[in-house]
């Protein structure tokens, strides 16, 4: 009971305080690392708000390497726990364009630098691919949560979506799966209260995509959906 109720205390303050020093802070460092870093910090403190608990095996990447990083997504924490765990490789996100909606987080979210999809109108996504794609030329990484969407069958991965393998293969950069396990046990989708629980992060040896063409994307999005699958479903065992 106390988890959620300092959880919920701090959220909303530490999201808005937060995305106005990400906002004042843009333009500092190299591909606004700062504001990276600032955001990063934001994840662990609304973590530890709640008493969440995150361990992460990174052993398989290189640490400062540009990457399109590949995530699992079960649940709001996702977000906050990635960034907690990747403070040393600066990277952006591609997400729904409705959270670039919500006051004062959404406009941090863009003068960032993160991109906004807009699956309903098929230029402006293209564009949005673009500008990902002209952010990882910059050494910038990326992170695409591949289904699309929260899963609530935590028994296995969703289907991934092909968009997110054009982008991916558009960016011509190593491709880092990251298996998230624990957090649809901690805060499902459709609920607002904590549960006791550990959320893990393991990254998996990156895959090179020089070896794929965008005609290649259905072969390509069939090997991750595998490699991933199979690993979520070893951790789960």
């Amino acid at each position: 009971m106390m988890q959620n109720f300092f959880f919920r205390l701090g959220l909303f303050p530490l999201t808005l305080f937060f995305s106005v020093l990400c906002r004042l802070t843009v333009g500092l460092g190299k591909n606004n690392s700062v504001s990276h870093r600032l955001e990063c910090l934001w994840g662990k403190a609304v973590l530890a708000c709640g008493g969440i608990r995150v361990t992460a095996d990174l052993s398989a990447l290189t640490p400062g390497e540009t990457y399109v990083f590949l995530a699992n997504h079960q649940s709001h924490l996702d977000i906050p726990a990635i960034f907690s765990v990747l403070s040393g490789y600066n990277f952006r996100f591609l997400a729904k364009d409705s959270l670039f909606r919500i006051p004062v987080f959404g406009r941090a979210m863009a003068r960032v630098g993160h991109v906004a999809i807009e699956r309903e109108n098929r230029r402006k996504a293209m564009q949005s691919i673009e500008r990902a794609v002209s952010l990882v030329a910059g050494g910038v990484g990326l992170l695409i949560f591949p289904e699309g969407t929260r899963s609530t069958d935590h028994s296995t991965l969703g289907d991934f979506k092909t968009g997110g393998m054009i982008v991916a293969l558009k960016c011509r950069c190593p491709v880092a799966p990251l298996i998230v396990t624990g957090s649809g046990s901690v805060l499902p989708k459709g609920t607002t209260r904590l549960r006791p629980g550990t959320i893990r992060i393991t990254a998996l040896p990156p895959v090179d995509t020089r070896a794929y063409t965008l005609k290649d994307r259905d072969a390509f999005k069939s090997h991750m959906e595998t490699i991933m699958r199979n690993a979520y479903l070893e951790q789960n065992r």
